[in-house]
């Protein structure tokens, strides 16, 4: 068991953990440096007091670990006085095998023989039967920061279904490792994909969006979130904590940039983006294309943050599969400053700057893809009329700064 003085220092320890319960951000004036401590780990040092006597469904995947390398799975098998009775699995699956889009089946795990139960086959939110029996169930994934990534359309149909039959809700809260930064629409249309009326690039913690959610609900679950401690925003490299592969295609800690920055030209066709590749995310280009020159435009705008070099490479997968493409593999310089979606633009501008024949937006479908992911038709229809590349993150960035004013109150950090 981890001891809490080992986390606090020694007299703050009290003040500390006290804060913790109300949700406060206490930070000892000399323990400004220390490392952050995630949900499961600020939970562990409570002797798990919310989860006392009770029967725990806990929805996680191997990106839910504490600061040591077990997964919560271990640590809440291990607490004393909480019997974790069924774990339920999220897109990609409780061990993150399965390819996005995939369905995940209901299965029973290989290592504890508990029931998993799949959010992301034939339901993506808790029946009554899937919640028979559990009187808690706790939320612990590892959340990229951009709306369209499933996990938190999970954390809402948890916290639907919760509202619904009385559960208790708890979320061990996480890093958002795109930072505070908020960058994009306020959304019209909702889908799995686009699941709240929150900017693609939201700047809140999974722990943020509960209350966010939770607070707008006419149907309110009873929710707690169990805060970080020491964390006030930071780069995910500032937090020191050890980035897990959170889905097959977002390997690094700075994966979610390049998610945020490609991942909606990946919905238009035409390009690949590097899925099938080392660097999903990090790449985009086609079979043909000028990768000198297009290097050359896009370092031209000059994008702070971001720095692009001429590449080729061969994808194993998409419609570029052993096909080789020309084109730019992208590097973050600053995470500090660097927009991520507005990427999705201005190499969209570029390409067809450069490529004029190349398809885009070419079938009913990919189309209909493009606009649950953006929240609107208003996007594509932009991008397909030949607007600038300022032009689109102009009305893409609207939402923006009154989504920040308006969550203000759900921050706990």
């Amino acid at each position: 068991m981890m001891k809490n003085q080992k986390i606090f220092p020694k007299w703050g320890q009290k003040i500390a953990l006290c804060a913790l319960c109300f949700g406060w951000n206490y930070i000892p004036a000399h323990a400004q440096s220390a490392p952050v401590l995630a949900g499961i780990d600020v939970l562990e040092a409570r002797d798990f007091d919310v989860l006392q006597n009770q029967r725990v469904g806990l929805v996680t995947n191997q990106s839910g670990r504490a600061r040591d390398g077990r997964s919560t799975i271990e640590v809440l098998r291990g607490a004393r006085g909480v019997r974790l009775v069924a774990l339920f699995a999220p897109e990609h699956g409780v061990r993150g095998l399965v390819t996005a889009g995939a369905k995940v089946k209901n299965t029973r795990d290989s290592v504890t023989r508990l029931p998993v139960y799949s959010l992301y086959g034939a339901t993506r939110q808790p029946t009554s039967a899937m919640l028979r029996g559990i009187t808690t169930l706790v939320f612990d994934l590892q959340d990229i920061g951009s709306r369209s990534y499933t996990y938190l359309a999970t954390l809402e149909q948890c916290r639907i279904a919760c509202a619904k039959y009385g559960v208790n809700l708890v979320v061990l809260d996480r890093p958002n490792p795109l930072g505070r930064a908020v960058e994009g629409n306020l959304p019209t249309q909702f889908s799995f994909v686009c699941p709240f009326p929150a900017p693609y690039r939201h700047g809140l913690t999974s722990g943020e969006v509960a209350r966010f959610l939770n607070g707008r609900a006419a149907k309110k679950c009873p929710l707690t979130v169990v805060p970080m401690q020491n964390y006030r925003g930071q780069t995910w490299e500032e937090t020191d904590l050890p980035w897990t592969r959170t889905s097959p295609n977002i390997p690094r800690a700075t994966s979610p940039f390049f998610y945020a920055a490609t991942g909606l030209l990946g919905e238009v066709g035409g390009l690949s983006i590097g899925i099938g590749t080392p660097h999903p995310f990090e790449l985009a280009g086609a079979p043909g294309l000028d990768a000198q020159a297009l290097a050359r435009i896009l370092n031209a705008r000059g994008l702070a943050g971001w720095s692009f070099r001429a590449v080729s490479w061969v994808p194993s997968k998409g419609a570029y599969a052993r096909l080789r493409c020309n084109g730019v593999q992208i590097t973050l310089t600053d995470a500090r400053v660097a927009q991520a979606t507005r990427l999705n633009f201005e190499i969209y501008a570029a390409v067809r700057r450069l490529a004029p024949r190349l398809r885009f937006f070419d079938s009913v479908k990919r189309n209909a893809m493009f606009d649950k992911v953006c929240g609107t038709s208003q996007i594509r229809r932009l991008m397909q009329s030949g607007q600038s590349a300022d032009a689109v993150w102009s009305v893409w960035n609207r939402g923006a700064a009154l989504f920040e004013r308006g969550s203000a109150q759900f921050r706990l950090y």
